[in-house]
């Protein structure tokens, strides 16, 4: 699982273009599902047929997209002016190494703030090296979207950092579930869904096409462990969490208990998430048609949309033997 979350979040993909990261996935899940096809938004769409023609169709759903920086203008000394793509907090973009999707590297740092200036992405540029306007303009595009560089690294025995953990580290564990999948009654249509950072946009459209009868979001989750942090009450390496509520959605209590159940048949110890703000793809498919029940289990992440995502194996590994006994495996 480690080395698949490595190959995943290290593809160029932020919203609007998770051509490269849908690519891998169809890859890594040929001959391990029954179709697989990706639809006008992008969405990667796997289906794995059910033993039972009067089975549920259940949709899980991990976005591909990552957060992304857009070009608006290029400064005459050749410094490029940026937009935010999804949340980009300026305090975690301080001078952090960025990527376009045509290999050019570059440094994205704050100018000094003026008197009464706040900080703000207006007050951010990136340097690419080019000594003015048009060597910046040979070598990116205006609308050119540029990422966290890819660098992941372990910390201490279980825990591994990296940019894009939200939400490649669900697609990982979404690909790590097909392939284990054995045979099962019910239908499962999992979704790579795309554009989850800028409004749910690939999990709205997906969801109204499959018409699932259940929705299963898999995604990160912020933390509440780290100094005077404590606005949720999730700790890393404590287990997978079970959504109750986000400001998207509010989860179907049948179904919280359901996977709670496959969790103790398990053995994994699971967090209850009441997180008041924020949201996964659970809130489109929630709406989606007439309606579903939906839930979201999610893994806890320090330092969530910043080049140095955090995440505790064991808490992945837990939220894939979950899911792998709520659909019976």
């Amino acid at each position: 699982m480690e080395q698949l979350i490595q190959k995943l979040t290290g593809i160029y993909g932020p919203s609007g273009r998770e051509e490269l990261v849908a690519a891998e996935i169809e890859t890594l899940l040929a001959g391990k599902v029954d179709s697989i096809r990706r639809d006008a938004l992008g969405n990667l769409i796997c289906e794995k047929k059910g033993t039972d023609p009067n089975g549920k169709r259940i949709m899980l759903a991990a976005h591909m997209d990552q957060i992304g920086l857009v070009v608006t203008h290029v400064e005459k000394e050749g410094y490029l002016r940026v937009s935010n793509i999804g949340g980009i907090s300026p305090a975690n973009s301080r001078t952090r190494r960025v990527k376009f999707a045509n290999g050019v590297m570059g440094v994205l740092h704050e100018q000094p703030l003026k008197p009464g200036e706040t900080t703000s992405l207006r007050t951010f540029y990136i340097d690419i090296g080019a000594a003015n306007e048009a060597e910046a303009l040979s070598l990116i595009s205006l609308g050119d979207v540029a990422v966290y560089a890819e660098d992941t690294f372990k910390m201490g025995a279980h825990r591994l950092a990296s940019p894009a953990m939200d939400d490649r580290m669900a697609c990982a564990l979404l690909v790590s579930i097909l392939q284990k999948l054995p045979p099962i009654k019910d239908t499962v249509i999992a979704v790579f869904t795309t554009q989850e950072e800028v409004g749910l946009r690939g999990a709205t459209t997906s969801a109204y096409s499959v018409q699932p009868d259940v929705g299963i979001a898999l995604d990160v989750t912020l933390t509440g462990d780290t100094p005077e942090e404590r606005r949720v009450a999730v700790n890393l390496g404590e287990g997978p969490t079970i959504v109750v509520m986000n400001a998207r959605s509010i989860s179907n209590p049948a179904l919280v208990n359901e996977l709670h159940a496959a969790a103790a048949k398990a053995g994994v110890a699971v967090q209850r998430e009441v997180l008041p703000f924020g949201g996964t793809d659970a809130g489109a498919m929630q709406l989606s048609r007439g309606g579903m029940p939906v839930c979201t289990v999610s893994v806890p992440c320090r330092y969530v949309h910043s080049a140095c995502e955090v995440v505790d194996m064991r808490d992945v590994e837990g939220a894939e033997k979950v899911l792998l006994g709520y659909l019976g495996a």
